[in-house]
């Protein structure tokens, strides 16, 4: 309301400003699409990715390094910088310090901001807005918090540029599009996206510790211990179907943080399976905390794996969305930038 009635100001900046968020609680694949965006943009310009490090365990302004730690900066900051080792990362509870701190930067000196999760971030004022959905959890069938999952008014998407549609099924037909677009109602300026997961191969977590040779995911099944800390584990469990005779699951609470006793019953639950195929799967994210936990020697040795994910554009529109953001970032670069940035275009 404040800032509505102009009492308190938005801060605008002289660079162009990337808002990826959403206006419900719980998982709408903000990282793998902060990390499509990195992935598109990084050939053109100096990317920063500003965070407010969820769940980490320090306070202030503190730019992420390939060697952090979660406990540091945060399990989703310091996987993008992990996978993007060239960008810029970094944390703060404070956009605005994160952001002025960027823009002093000279080496490299930046020329884009993403800013992940800061839809709800009203002192900042960003270029562009990217609204997630998930198509499971439509915002039109939600309601505000404790009743709902709804952070926020529904009518405030219309702020967002663009609308995702996350998580949405392959085959997904036209109709279907259609009905979900008559009911955000959208503004003629909001761009409307579909996107799905696209789940890699499984990688190790602790390579060197046992031979991956011998583990085919693609000729062999293995009862499976599905290891989750993640708002909803329930896309990864149907997508491990296609290697898995039988699933066990442990799932935690979203980006928790692993105790001894949870590595101990981890260890436990594996050795009680009884086969003589069987694997640990977890996420990608889970396994970067994973790796930190105390105790953790116990699982060194056991056939742990993350999935990777990306996501994709459904009917051919990824060149669409990557066309109008490169635009954007290209008319909103400072005169004094032009000349000095790398010109990859």
């Amino acid at each position: 309301m404040l800032y509505n009635m102009g009492i308190l100001q938005m801060k605008e900046y002289p660079l162009p400003i990337l808002c990826v968020g959403n206006i419900t609680v719980g998982g709408t694949g903000k990282t793998p699409h902060v990390e499509a965006i990195v992935r598109m943009l990084q050939e053109h310009y100096n990317i920063a990715v500003l965070s407010r490090g969820y769940k980490r365990k320090t306070k202030g302004f503190r730019e992420v390094f390939i060697d952090s730690t979660a406990f540091e900066v945060g399990d989703e900051p310091l996987q993008i910088k992990q996978k993007f080792p060239n960008i810029t990362v970094v944390v703060s509870e404070s956009r605005r310090k994160g952001i002025q701190h960027l823009i002093k930067r000279n080496d490299p000196k930046i020329d884009v901001i993403i800013l992940d999760d800061g839809y709800q971030h009203l002192a900042v004022k960003a270029g562009v807005y990217l609204l997630l959905m998930d198509f499971n959890n439509p915002l039109y069938e939600d309601h505000l918090l404790p009743y709902g999952n709804l952070r926020e008014r529904i009518h405030h998407k219309s702020k967002a540029h663009m609308v995702i549609v996350t998580n949405t099924p392959v085959d997904l037909k036209p109709i279907e599009r259609r009905i979900v677009q008559k009911k955000l109602e959208l503004f003629p300026y909001q761009y409307l996206f579909f996107t799905y997961i696209e789940y890699k191969s499984p990688v190790v977590v602790f390579p060197g510790r046992f031979s991956a040779i011998k583990y085919n995911f693609t000729k062999c099944k293995y009862s499976v211990l599905l290891l989750t800390g993640i708002a909803n584990p329930k896309p990864l469990r149907n997508n491990i179907m296609r290697f898995a005779t039988d699933i066990t699951e442990i799932n935690f609470p979203d980006h928790y943080y692993f105790k001894s006793k949870d590595i101990q019953r981890i260890a436990d639950t594996f050795n009680a399976i009884q086969s003589d195929k069987k694997i640990i799967i977890t996420t990608e994210k889970d396994s970067i905390r994973l790796r930190e936990a105390p105790n953790v020697e116990l699982l060194l040795d056991m056939p742990i794996f993350y999935i990777p994910i990306e996501i994709d554009f459904l009917y051919n529109e990824k060149n669409m969305f990557n066309l109008e953001l490169i635009e954007y970032v290209r008319k909103n670069q400072p005169i004094s930038s032009i000349y000095t940035r790398k010109n990859k275009l």
